[in-house]
């Protein structure tokens, strides 16, 4: 009998040993020392509820790897108004479902906040999203994945950040370190923007999202910059793919709409769903009409 308890207790550490790391390090520090572009706050300064986060101390990510890598690879940047991270059903449970399918993803826990004390302004999330793109080709090897099919995917406000990523690749900060990681390419290879932010400046872009990217009086030139994605689309933009509700009230139709418009300018390969019914803020499960919103994206991912 004491013999096999002592042999289940041994089993027992063992597995303890072995899931530990794992618990530990769920999220990932995305720089090496402090992040640039904002001082990093005080410590105790984040909050998290119900899958949302806020008031972000350290830009994270974390890794979601299928069974069975098909070496296909997302970086995933939920919503909430560049305030909070929708982070639960814009983010976790979207990089599960594409597991499910044999696409690694890795959710950003990208600079948010409540206050503009936290001086996350432009282009600071983008600095974020930015380097999750060049962490996962730095890491292809060792995640399983290739270098050249690493797209990015966002919702609502990461759909707007989504979609500068996918349009300013070609950008400079010098707030960015430079190291091995920064030198490498942030163009993704694809991208997937749903009922995204696009508009802003105009009466159908989202007042909260510009509100806390761009401060409470933008400039004309800041606006520009950092507002207005679609004056940076051009020949080199990759392919893009979007979903949207015609009955969205907190972010109209017309920001994918004139997204994909200026993309056919450009003979960018452009493919999308739009619902009668479904809202705004639905993640993975979809709503209403778009309920099945990822299965029909799935047959898309399957020809890149």
């Amino acid at each position: 009998m004491e013999g096999g308890i002592l042999a289940t207790v041994k089993i027992l550490l063992t597995f303890l040993c072995l899931i530990t790391p794992l618990l530990a390090n769920d999220w990932v520090n995305l720089w090496p020392g402090d992040a640039p572009g904002a001082p990093q706050p005080p410590e105790g300064s984040e909050t998290a509820n119900n899958g949302h986060f806020s008031n972000i101390e350290v830009p994270q990510y974390r890794l979601f790897q299928p069974e069975k890598p098909n070496g296909q690879c997302l970086v995933v940047l939920p919503g909430g108004g560049y305030t909070v991270l929708a982070a639960g059903h814009e983010g976790l449970d979207i990089a599960k479902n594409l597991n499910a399918k044999g696409i690694t993803a890795i959710v950003v826990k990208y600079r948010v906040a409540r206050e503009d004390s936290f001086k996350y302004h432009f282009p600071v999330p983008l600095l974020d999203a930015r380097r999750a793109l060049r962490t996962a080709r730095a890491k292809a090897a060792e995640w399983k994945i290739d270098s050249k099919r690493i797209g990015i995917m966002g919702f609502s406000a990461g759909g707007h950040l989504a979609a500068s990523a996918t349009t300013m690749f070609d950008e400079r900060f010098e707030a960015e370190t430079n190291d091995e990681i920064d030198k490498l390419s942030c163009r993704p290879d694809f991208s997937i923007l749903g009922y995204p932010v696009i508009l802003m400046g105009t009466k159908d872009g989202h007042g909260g999202s510009q509100r806390r990217l761009l401060g409470a009086n933008p400039s004309e030139e800041l606006l520009a910059k950092g507002g207005k994605v679609i004056d940076y689309i051009s020949s080199k933009t990759p392919p893009v793919y979007f979903v949207h509700s015609a009955n969205d009230k907190a972010v109209p139709l017309k920001n994918s709409l004139e997204f994909a418009t200026r993309c056919t300018d450009f003979n960018v390969p452009v493919s999308g769903q739009i619902f009668a019914k479904g809202g705004h803020g639905w993640g993975a499960t979809g709503r209403e009409d778009a309920t099945a919103w990822m299965k029909q994206l799935h047959l898309w991912l399957a020809e890149r």
